[in-house]
């Protein structure tokens, strides 16, 4: 038989963030099960356990995925790949877009037969490590992180400008981190707000031209749409001519739950919902466990934002401590904005809620932004016990200045 001790061995890093995981792997399976039903009977001939085996097995093969990046990928890895990824992320995404156009598709997920994914979704992780490797190696002086800048804009422009093609607020969400990570790393005030107004100002001509550009241009008229009614709430007129929205449904799953909830698979609404199962999955959690289990899950993302917090204060070394905030940030922002659409409070945009949402590939992608946090925190959970006088003195040696950064 296997030991705990010998099973636990394999999850190193930051105990407290694995033990995250674990309760929102649980949350995940509870509501996936209990949102599905519907679609099972839509699409899976009734068998309502099709969906729930299939996210224990996403689950699973995301933490092997988090196991193994921890356990065997050192963290410079991803420093020293991360062009390489830059490089087959624009052409996966210029593909899918030629495929989408050519198929009458949206041209968000590539379809390679054997797996389908959004190229997005490599595209993320890619830019983050490549914007901490930039960042990690100018910071001699001003003009560094000024070269800095030049470099990490005119990838992100070229990267987020194809992504806002077919996915706007993923796009925005993923320019919305590398300016964190410009700012944490101590770019231009100057720099950072003029791309910030010069990317305003972009957005809001394309905002107000969407009338006159043609519909294949992106689907800057789907975000208009959605931004004119939340605007304008004339969820009443709607309801009216086409039915209720998502975001109706999901204002009415939160009201019926109230302070508990209704109890485990006591969801009424999502039968009526598309988007139980991932956009508007928070909103179902709490129509079930009500408000109450609402803090709870918000407690653990703040939870695992302020572990994400230790770990860049424990960093030595420039690239993992930069790689760290851009993936606790993008992961944050994205929990962030699935809850504010959920209870009304942001326009509808689409986005999963991270580890919890029934997904495909993201939550593998998902899986290995944990990775890389996770193996940041063994990293210097390492450099520690390497560093510690005792175990210095013994070795022969310190640690030298150029070893730190």
């Amino acid at each position: 038989m296997i030991k705990w001790a010998q099973l636990t061995r394999f999850f190193k890093g930051d105990r407290v963030i694995w033990i995250v995981l674990l309760f929102l792997s649980l949350i995940s399976l509870l509501i996936v099960y209990s949102a599905t039903g519907s679609l099972a009977y839509r699409q899976a001939g009734g068998h309502t356990w099709y969906y729930l085996f299939k996210q224990i097995g996403l689950l699973v093969v995301g933490f092997i995925i988090m196991i193994l990046q921890v356990n065997y990928l050192p963290v410079n890895v991803y420093s020293k790949i991360s062009p390489i990824l830059i490089v087959i992320s624009i052409g996966l995404i210029l593909f899918s877009l030629v495929a989408g156009i050519t198929n009458e598709e949206t041209g968000r997920t590539l379809n390679l037969g054997i797996i389908s994914f959004q190229p997005a979704e490599l595209a993320k992780i890619a830019l983050i490590a490549f914007v901490a490797r930039v960042l990690a190696t100018k910071q001699q002086d001003k003009e560094s992180r000024t070269s800095a800048f030049y470099i990490i804009i005119i990838v992100t422009a070229i990267i987020c400008g194809l992504i806002s093609l077919v996915n706007f607020s993923t796009s925005m969400l993923l320019f919305v981190t590398i300016m964190v990570m410009m700012f944490v790393g101590h770019i231009s005030l100057k720099h950072l707000g003029s791309t910030v107004l010069a990317c305003f100002l972009f957005v809001l001509i394309l905002y107000l031209a969407a009338p006159i550009l043609p519909k294949k241009l992106g689907r800057i008229q789907t975000v208009r749409a959605r931004i004119e009614r939340y605007i304008n709430n004339d969820a009443e007129k709607v309801a009216k001519e086409k039915g209720l929205s998502q975001a109706d449904y999901g204002k009415l799953a939160i009201y019926q739950g109230g302070l508990v909830g209704k109890g485990p698979g006591g969801s009424n609404v999502r039968n009526y919902m598309a988007a139980a199962y991932n956009d508007y999955i928070f909103a179902i959690y709490i129509e079930e466990y009500g408000l109450i289990g609402a803090f709870g899950v918000i407690l653990l993302y703040l939870i695992f934002l302020y572990r994400g917090g230790i770990i860049i204060r424990r960093c030595t070394r420039t690239f993992p401590a930069f790689l760290v905030v851009g993936s606790i940030v993008l992961l944050a922002l994205q929990a962030m904005i699935n809850m504010g659409v959920a209870v009304g409070v942001l326009p509808d945009t689409g986005q999963p809620l991270p580890w919890i949402s029934m997904g495909g590939t993201s939550t593998l992608f998902t899986a290995v932004s944990f990775g890389c946090i996770l193996s940041v925190s063994y990293q210097n959970q390492k450099e520690k016990n390497n560093f510690e006088p005792v175990a210095a003195l013994e070795a022969g040696s310190l640690p030298d200045e150029d070893q730190a950064l």
